[in-house]
């Protein structure tokens, strides 16, 4: 008899958003296991592990027990990165739930999903992103490393609609990165570039997961 399908999972838990526009949302979070690019300043390498297999019905009996205590209207599946692994059965259930549904990815990977919301973070060195991203991203989150120039910053703004917000986000929220990220919005405004907005990590502020 086949087995049910599983997906590898580092944690399911709940919280409030940090990052990006939906910043202090009430926040369901499905971290899922495994991530393609292992980046030196990320901060959750936890989640590179292999993770726990989960079934279907294992993720939404605790999101459901996560929700009976705490509220919430959205549910955000990160990583790692979420897009490794096959999530369209779990996204066609979450919206069974009446779940709005927020995909953060590095953008290496696409898949055509039914959900409200696409957070893109492109990584150094060479910010690749999938081209149906263009179109689909609802914001597109820029890390503010030590090798983050206004040259790399100016190519990604050109290559997505103005409408979409490009966010400069403080690695870690260290000093020299907020000092960064300042730098470089001031060459955008300089040189004109539109919709380009300084970010925070909200969560490490208030010590949130």
């Amino acid at each position: 008899m086949p087995q049910p399908p599983t997906l590898k999972v580092a944690e399911i838990f709940s919280s409030i958003q940090g990052e990006g526009l939906r910043q202090g949302e009430p926040t369901l979070f499905v971290r899922l296991s495994g991530c393609n690019l292992k980046c030196s300043f990320c901060d959750t390498k936890y989640a590179w592990r292999e993770g726990k297999g989960c079934s279907m019905l294992q993720i939404l009996e605790e999101i459901k027990r996560q929700r009976r205590r705490f509220p919430a209207e959205w549910v955000c599946l990160t990583g790692g990165e979420p897009l490794l692994q096959d999530v369209t059965d779990l996204v066609q259930k979450l919206k069974g739930l009446k779940l709005k549904i927020q995909v953060e990815t590095n953008a290496t990977v696409y898949r055509p999903l039914s959900v409200d919301w696409y957070s893109i973070s492109p990584k150094p060195e060479k910010y690749f992103f999938q081209p149906e991203y263009r179109k689909e991203a609802k914001e597109v989150k820029l890390v503010v490393t030590k090798g983050l120039n206004f040259d790399t910053v100016h190519r990604l703004r050109q290559e997505f609609p103005e409408k979409t917000p490009l966010l400069l986000q403080p690695q870690s929220n260290r000093k020299w990165s907020l000092d960064l990220g300042m730098r470089l919005l001031r060459q955008a405004r300089k040189a004109d570039l539109k919709n380009i907005r300084l970010s925070i990590q909200l969560h490490k502020i208030y010590g949130w997961r």
